[in-house]
């Protein structure tokens, strides 16, 4: 992939409905998509607001939802409904990864799946890897913003993309968790196509602390 296609891509996960809408408003122009992380006190002791707040909520904003929920096939009919670009579900609590991505896929939706810190890259189904927009690592404990990059991450990344160039499957690689300055040129000589960066995006003037992010980035060289 060209460095021209790495994408930064704002984070937000937060409880609060007013917090959220003040973020969804301060991407509108600034970036393409923003990653909604929805957590139903489950699969991690947290959780935020639901896709059901875009009844409230418009936007031009491309929306991928990253479900750390059990069973997340069951949220993909509310994420539809919220105006979903991408479905991303964690395999962890996930019964079947092929039902999860084919109901995704009926809808017209493109389909992705995450795995947690201590999950390897194993676990995802072979089966079904030619069907996938995007595989999602997480590079923290997934449920909390606010936590320190993990550096195993990056070998995962590494796995994944030695995996795709082996099978010529076209799925990207998104990293979530932690990201720092120090990582980003790190995660895109791995592999990486995509970071997901949360709350530390939005500090300041969120248009140049994303360049700022891609021109690290782009010092990886092709």
């Amino acid at each position: 992939m060209s460095l021209a296609e790495f994408e930064i891509i704002p984070g937000i996960l937060t409880s609060k409905p007013e917090e959220f809408k003040l973020f969804i408003s301060r991407a509108e122009g600034v970036v393409r998509r923003v990653q909604i992380d929805v957590i139903d006190g489950v699969y991690a002791d947290n959780k935020t607001v639901f896709p059901e707040i875009f009844d409230e909520i418009e936007t031009r904003l491309s929306l991928d939802f990253h479900l750390m929920v059990n069973e997340p096939v069951k949220w993909v009919e509310k994420c539809i409904r919220a105006g979903a670009d991408r479905i991303i579900g964690q395999i962890e609590m996930m019964g079947s990864q092929r039902e999860f991505v084919e109901a995704v896929a009926r809808a017209g939706i493109k389909p992705g799946l995450a795995i947690d810190i201590d999950s390897s890259v194993g676990l995802l189904d072979d089966a079904i890897q030619y069907d996938l927009d995007v595989v999602l690592v997480m590079s923290v404990p997934a449920g909390y913003g606010g936590q320190k990059f993990h550096e195993e991450a990056l070998e995962k990344i590494h796995a994944l993309d030695l995996m795709r160039k082996r099978d010529q499957t076209p799925f990207r690689i998104c990293d979530d968790g932690g990201v720092t300055m120090e990582y980003v040129d790190d995660l895109r000589s791995h592999g990486a196509d995509e970071v997901v960066i949360g709350k530390r995006i939005f500090a300041g003037n969120l248009k140049k602390n994303v360049e700022s992010f891609i021109a690290r980035a782009n010092m990886v060289k092709p």
